[in-house]
């Protein structure tokens, strides 16, 4: 009876601290957890400012390809006005 109670106490014991590793393991697990979405919210946030900068200059510079190429259409415009003005 004795060896019995012994080892229900044991059993008892050994859950206890099983769960008490558990407890540990699920919080450092939730902890790991939370600090990698922090992280990938960060690396979201860097990553998209850095599509805007990306975008930002694409389009300045879009729009300094389209002022050179208004100005090559002018000048050319131009000399054609004068050429036919000459042949006249």
């Amino acid at each position: 009876m004795r060896i019995a109670l012994f080892a229900a106490a044991a059993a008892a014991l050994t859950l206890t601290a099983c769960s008490q590793q558990t407890e540990e393991n699920a919080a450092a697990t939730a902890d790991a957890a939370g600090a990698t979405a922090a992280s990938a919210a960060e690396d979201t946030a860097v990553n998209a400012e850095a599509a805007a900068d990306a975008t930002a200059a694409a389009t300045n510079e879009a729009a300094a390809n389209v002022d050179a190429a208004a100005g090559t259409a002018a000048r050319k415009t131009d000399a054609a006005v004068d050429a036919a003005a000459r042949t006249e």
